[in-house]
């Protein structure tokens, strides 16, 4: 069943000065070795090197603050509206002018969930994922963001979404094959139904989700509630309990700040998501 790691219970290593490392999802928390998550915590003036193993992707986000990024030599500045993919090989330096809280999920081996996989064809991409399409609930005010996807990353490995609930709205109940996935809640809290049981979870809990393992969210509070969801692997079956709602999501044609998105992505379903060439 679901694991719910709590940031705030997690004890943080500091492997350098101005530097502290808090594992969430490792194979001893979850009893799987698909991904490894960390929140990295930069305080005023520090670096955080790290390189990508040969075999391996990464992808990173801001929680809160900003920072330079360093790949291969070209420096980029990284705030709370970006998104980060890192492809094998890459060497990374961060810098923080001021404290900054960092997410860093790494797929180890990653062309165990590619049969296409060639580590030599991938290139590394700094997304601001507030220009990206914003896709409107066809059944409520729910709103995708998509954060990376095979089209976007060039590798079936991982898929994931930003997935914002207004006060109010709720998911229908379905399960997933073929894919274990994890939630990483940004804002606000939430019910969390896992095979029928609520939960409650709020700002800075990871969710690890098994196959099979039923859920949905109900947003039953008077605030935003969002967060990311990341799937390992990117392609998978999803089904819906029966007499549920298919999730279906519909271009609104705008981005996140209301103006005009950095493309199109036309409507579909959850279920055909990974299979979409404009995704």
């Amino acid at each position: 069943m679901a694991k719910f790691i709590r940031e705030a219970s997690v004890v943080s290593d500091e492997p350098d000065k101005g530097v502290s490392v808090k594992s969430l999802v490792t194979p001893e928390s979850v009893s799987s070795d698909n991904v490894l998550t960390e929140q990295i915590t930069l305080t005023d003036r520090a670096k955080f090197n790290f390189a990508v193993g040969d075999n391996d992707i990464c992808w990173v986000h801001m929680l809160d603050g900003s920072c330079d990024v360093s790949i291969g030599g070209t420096k980029s500045s990284l705030g709370e509206e970006h998104f980060l993919f890192l492809a094998p090989r890459e060497n990374i330096q961060f810098e923080c002018k001021e404290t900054a809280h960092i997410f860093r999920a790494t797929v180890p081996e990653a062309g165990r969930f590619d049969p296409s996989w060639t580590n030599l064809s991938l290139a590394s991409r700094l997304t601001d994922w507030t220009n990206e399409p914003v896709l409107n609930s066809e059944f409520d005010a729910r709103k995708r963001i998509y954060m990376i996807t095979p089209q976007l990353s060039g590798t079936k490995a991982v898929k994931g979404e930003m997935i914002i609930y207004p006060p109010g709205t709720e998911a229908s109940n379905h399960h997933h094959e073929g894919a274990e996935h994890f939630m990483v809640v940004l804002d606000g809290s939430a019910t969390f139904y896992i095979n029928e049981e609520p939960r409650e979870v709020r700002e800075g809990d990871t969710i690890y989700i098994y196959e099979n393992d039923r859920h949905y969210i109900r947003n039953d509070t008077s605030r935003e509630f969002r967060f990311i969801e990341y799937f390992v692997p990117g392609i998978y079956k999803t089904v819906w309990a029966e007499g549920a709602e298919i999730c279906t999501w519909n271009p609104s044609n705008k981005n996140i700040k209301g103006g005009q998105p950095s493309r199109h992505i036309a409507g579909h379903s959850s279920a055909e998501a990974h299979t979409r060439a404009d995704i």
